[in-house]
């Protein structure tokens, strides 16, 4: 998997950066020059220029400005929004509301015709039960320091969902054992999620893979939570941020990692058979 996940993001910030860097240069401006131009400190304009931070449609707009090149400012505000638009703090995505979130999701889901989906901690937001959801957002609306409206999102979360019966959608999921073991709200809730989990999985969009604890000699480890969108868009989960994965060479990496993984995965009676161990634990 690549080093670093937010790869894309940074590499798209990058390019901003070097493209103001060149019309400074093409100017004939100093850093310090620029920054008089501009009317802030010269540190400023390094930072901007070494990718350090990510300069707002305004900072371009003098930018530009300065250098006699007014014209480029709406291209390049726009790839530096698309840059930043790549990683996202999760403090940024929730400050509206744990529901806002899953309603965000609905264009991109009803757009998407192949689902790839791993998760090696979870059972998949498609396959969650309300329960499940409701214990989970109200531990992120925790984590995060927010307005707790994890009941309101859950049902947003449940409704969105509903496209796992919809026609013109494959969804191609896996997850670790682990997922079964890591119990989310109390024991009735988990066991109503893993009964869940043996009905979604006889639907015929649905193929549900479990990589067993005990798979020996593991091609790959376990990685970080990620959703694959088509050929088109991956999305990654950590734990401060979500980032977006667009670059072709990278989309082609995770989509190996997830043919290796899947090869590792049981599916049919033999993950029914680890399903119902799982609950039989609680």
């Amino acid at each position: 998997m690549p080093t670093s996940p937010s790869s894309s993001a940074q590499a798209a910030r990058e390019n901003v950066a070097r493209q103001l860097r060149d019309l400074r240069k093409s100017a004939g401006l100093t850093v310090a020059g620029l920054a008089a131009l501009c009317e802030w400190h010269h540190a400023k304009t390094s930072r901007i220029e070494n990718a350090k931070t990510a300069p707002s449609p305004t900072d371009i707009r003098l930018w530009c400005r300065a250098c006699g090149t007014e014209s480029r400012a709406p291209d390049l505000i726009a790839d530096s929004l698309h840059a930043e638009s790549l990683y996202t703090e999760w403090q940024r995505r929730v400050r509206t509301g744990l529901r806002q979130l899953q309603d965000s999701y609905i264009r991109l889901y009803q757009s998407t015709g192949v689902f790839r989906i791993y998760s090696p901690t979870l059972v998949p937001g498609l396959l969650q039960t309300s329960g499940y959801t409701r214990a989970l957002l109200s531990a992120n609306a925790r984590m995060l320091d927010i307005p707790d409206d994890s009941e309101a999102a859950a049902d947003a979360r449940t409704e969105r969902s509903k496209i796992i019966h919809e026609a013109g959608h494959r969804f191609l999921l896996l997850v670790e054992e682990a997922a079964l073991r890591y119990q989310l709200g109390d024991a009735e809730a988990m066991a109503a999620q893993l009964g869940h989990l043996l009905t979604a999985s006889a639907l015929p969009a649905v193929s549900l893979g479990i990589i067993p604890e005990a798979t020996p000699e593991r091609v790959i480890w376990p990685q970080e939570t990620f959703h694959m969108y088509d050929d088109t868009l991956v999305s990654v989960e950590l734990l401060s941020a979500q980032v977006n994965v667009t670059q072709p060479s990278e989309i082609a990496l995770y989509l190996k990692a997830f043919e290796e993984l899947r090869s590792m995965a049981v599916y049919g009676p033999a993950a029914r058979s680890l399903i119902v161990k799982a609950i039989d634990a609680l």
